[in-house]
């Protein structure tokens, strides 16, 4: 310890922000080696005469993102990081921005990841015809978001204001790519808040990110062999088989996308949720997100689509940067949206291309007019700028986080018979059988306690299934719910699969 001399910064930054920034630069520059010991935080803590739970905030930090391993009984070791130098050339995003990223555990089955059992392709709506007739009452969904506390008076008045300017130019045809004055607040909001960095000249706004993928069909060569996990997003998968030459399923473990895999399967272009993969939860660490953006460096044309469809809410540890925050070499497109953070129906997704497609983009896109009106683009951007977006995420984080306390703690008496994943982060968490039950046993069981869940295996995409399919799945979401209503449900599930109540 007597190396680790820390500069307290007086700029404002949180002790335990500047403890975890010294710890990952030193393992960056091979300092800090692999499976190198660190204090305790105990011993750190006193070392540097901060409080414990500063370190540990710290250390939980670097966990997440990959950099440490938490050994139990044994301490912190720095992980297995190798090739770092596309890391080290990268603009440093820091921890303050707005990701939530989930953790995945491998289920404890012999090594098998946690997937399902049963059929592999179940739809989630394959009920049978008892549970069917049962009207539900409580939907876990977990694509739903809690419309009860958008701000309609602040939004309506947004409007007015917007339309009050009497700019009659917002009635006329504007930038096919989105009006620069909102692709400007954009740049200036995605560097804030996930660390990445471009011109809003890079920045293609759309109506949903289903738009700008059906877009970067032309920007592509129409050969192109696409990798997607599995599960994955499957809409995601649909709209690629429509214009890719080839749409091809790489396997993923723990830390995600199998690199090995996926420069087999000979694909130029990778669609990868790496700080919150859907359906899993999982994060991808810094380690495997090297490897990543070291494959798509290789070969001229290699890209990687970063889907950060939800990176305002995370519930245990700071936020880490975005893939592109490291993309040293320009191979990362980078897409998101505020459909989950402001409303399903404020249909305004964006897309920042890297330097090398942007000419491309314009050759091929012209004729493309933006699809979101500029009325609405115009109250987005006094939406953001005004302070009103950062005042709405931060009363729907702490509404979130109330529910997904509220469903945790409901959960307990479920732990004898379900493994739990994905809770750090998202809208939703994973429960795995450890009992022999499938996928639609569960589901149907649920329906016909008038409660909805929904099984892994409606993620699962190509006509191949994952080797490591095993035990049956499936997503509990809690953002549509209230916490009563979460309670309720809960109930419900736990007289449908049989679960006792601790005393």
């Amino acid at each position: 310890m007597q190396d680790l001399v820390i500069e307290w910064k007086e700029d404002g930054t949180h002790l335990y922000e500047q403890i975890y920034q010294y710890i990952r630069d030193e393992i960056r520059r091979g300092k800090l080696l692999c499976q190198e010991k660190l204090p305790s935080t105990r011993s750190l803590a006193e070392y540097l005469q901060v409080s414990r739970s500063t370190v540990e905030l710290a250390y939980d930090q670097l966990v997440a993102e990959g950099y440490l391993e938490a050994v139990p009984h044994k301490g912190y070791f720095v992980a297995r990081v190798e090739e770092l130098y596309q890391m080290e050339t990268a603009p440093d995003a820091g921890i303050t921005s707005r990701e939530q990223a989930g953790s995945f555990s491998r289920a404890d089955a012999g090594g098998d990841c946690l997937f399902l059992s049963g059929a592999a392709h179940a739809s989630e709506a394959a009920l049978d015809d008892s549970s069917a007739a049962v009207p539900v009452q409580i939907d876990f969904s977990p694509n739903a978001i809690d419309m009860r506390n958008f701000p309609f008076d602040l939004w309506r008045k947004v409007n007015r204001n917007v339309l009050n300017l009497n700019n009659r130019d917002l009635f006329l045809p504007g930038d096919p790519m989105g009006d620069l004055s909102l692709r400007r607040t954009i740049s200036r909001y995605l560097h804030a808040s996930r660390g990445v960095t471009c011109r809003p000249e890079q920045i293609v706004v759309g109506a949903g990110n289903d738009y700008l993928l059906m877009l970067l069909r032309y920007v592509f060569e129409e050969t192109i062999t696409a990798a997607f996990e599995n599960p994955t997003y499957p809409r995601a998968w649909k709209i690629f088989q429509l214009f890719a030459g080839e749409v091809v399923t790489v396997s993923s473990d723990a830390s995600g996308i199998c690199i090995e895999e996926l420069e087999k399967s000979g694909a130029q272009v990778v669609y990868v949720m790496p700080s919150h993969q859907y359906p899993t939860g999982r994060m991808m660490p810094i380690g495997r997100r090297t490897e990543l953006l070291n494959w798509a460096a290789r070969e001229k044309e290699r890209y990687i689509i970063e889907d950060d469809y939800d990176s305002e809410f995370r519930y245990r540890g700071k936020p880490v940067p975005s893939l592109q925050a490291s993309d040293a070499a320009g191979k990362v497109i980078y897409m998101g949206t505020f459909s989950k953070s402001i409303a399903p129906a404020i249909r305004v997704g964006y897309m920042v291309l890297p330097e090398a497609l942007l000419e491309r983009y314009r050759q091929k896109c012209a004729c493309f007019s933006c699809t979101v009106s500029r009325v609405d683009q115009a109250v987005l951007e006094q939406f953001l700028d005004s302070g009103a977006f950062e005042r709405h995420l931060n009363r729907m984080r702490k509404s979130y986080s109330r529910k997904h306390e509220a469903l945790l703690d409901g959960l307990k008496p479920f732990l004898g018979q379900f493994d739990l994943s994905g809770e750090n982060a998202g809208l939703h968490l994973l429960l795995t059988d450890r009992v022999g039950r499938g996928e639609k046993e569960l589901v149907d069981a649920a329906r016909r306690q008038g409660v909805k869940v929904y099984g892994l295996s409606s993620a699962l995409v190509g006509a191949a299934v994952p080797e490591a399919v095993c035990r049956a799945t499936v997503l509990i979401g809690f953002g549509g719910l209230t916490e009563d209503e979460i309670r309720d449900g809960l109930e419900r599930l736990a007289a449908a699969w049989l679960i006792e109540k601790r005393l």
